[in-house]
């Protein structure tokens, strides 16, 4: 379905949890996180009935988010009830990866075969530092049984973070080389309280690609047709298995190709990341609504959506917004 800047929208995340087993420093405050009860949350068959009225009206991709989505039970029974919604054409699922050596085989077989990983070092000693106790071998063990089992493609997150962890993008880069797996670099985004310290952290894409060329040859896949791609720009190394991505909401933004809706595990659908301004979905669901009721609410949202963010405009009053946890990424 179109909205009002003639932009497709086909593209739902799903967040079914606000909780994590990480504390990722940029991503969750140290203290005054208020974690949601079981009733404040959507019920799986709530999402479920969300998702089939949106594939009505011509949404054909979701991600599973949190949160990290494999904390919540019942998480793989819920993907194969999503993956037998008819017309639902791509359905992965975004994890911090420490519960994915045990999960990726019943994943795999609900129906699943695109997964996505965040991994913002590969230094033991920092992973634990900003995950605050994350095990990073528990991570890469789960990242080998994903390519074991034949999730493709497997995607690995990282955000960048100055004075933190560019110094290992070309171990990143090294990865992608040696395994088939599409690096992304995503650059920081001001969201929530929660900030790193040493600041400026923010390290730009451009600086990025600049980096790699010092010591590789960098060839751009053209963007591919499909209309429920996202925004990574993607390039290949000659001679490497996987690729590298790019993804720049701060130094490029890509709102006039937007192609996505966000549903927050309390049942809030959020036209735009950096937004507050949320449709309560929930409400209407626990009121009775028709599946017509939630069908104008859907499309109530997507006539909603701004044209842009002004994300460097509002970087103070964005420290204010939902922290990630929250919203869902």
């Amino acid at each position: 379905m179109l909205d009002q800047y003639n932009r497709e929208i086909n593209y739902l995340r799903v967040s079914i949890t606000d909780r994590c087993n990480l504390r990722c420093v940029y991503c969750r405050p140290k203290e005054g996180l208020s974690l949601q009860g079981h009733d404040d949350i959507l019920r799986y068959e709530e999402i479920l009935r969300i998702v089939a009225v949106a594939v009505r009206l011509g949404f054909v991709k979701v991600r599973v988010t949190g949160g990290e989505p494999l904390v919540r039970r019942g998480c793989v029974e819920f993907l194969a009830a999503l993956n037998k919604i008819s017309g639902l054409r791509d359905i992965s699922l975004t994890t911090n990866g420490i519960l994915l050596e045990d999960f990726a085989s019943g994943i795999y077989e609900a129906g699943i075969r695109r997964i996505n990983v965040s991994l913002d070092s590969l230094n033991s000693d920092k992973y634990f530092r900003i995950t605050n106790g994350g095990d990073l071998q528990a991570v890469l063990r789960g990242i080998a049984r994903a390519e074991e089992i034949g999730f493709a493609p497997i995607k690995i997150n990282t955000v960048v973070v100055r004075g933190f962890n560019e110094d290992e993008v070309l171990d990143f880069v090294r990865l992608a080389l040696q395994k088939p797996y599409q690096m992304r670099f995503i650059e920081l985004m001001p969201i929530g309280r929660n900030q790193l310290e040493g600041e400026p952290s923010y390290i730009s894409g451009r600086e990025l690609i600049e980096k790699i060329r010092r010591y590789y040859e960098l060839e751009k896949i053209p963007d591919k047709k499909n209309r429920a791609d996202g925004p990574a720009k993607i390039f290949r190394i000659q001679g490497g298995r996987g690729e590298i991505g790019f993804i720049n909401p701060i130094s490029n933004h890509f709102c006039a190709t937007c192609n996505r809706l966000r549903l927050t595990a309390d049942g809030k659908l959020r036209m735009c990341l950096l937004s507050e301004k949320e449709m309560d979905l929930k409400k209407a669901l626990r009121d009775h609504c028709s599946d017509e009721d939630l069908e104008r609410l859907l499309v109530e949202a997507i006539f909603s959506k701004p044209q842009k963010h002004d994300l460097v405009c509002t970087e103070n009053s964005l420290r204010k917004c939902r922290n990630m946890s929250a919203i869902g990424g």
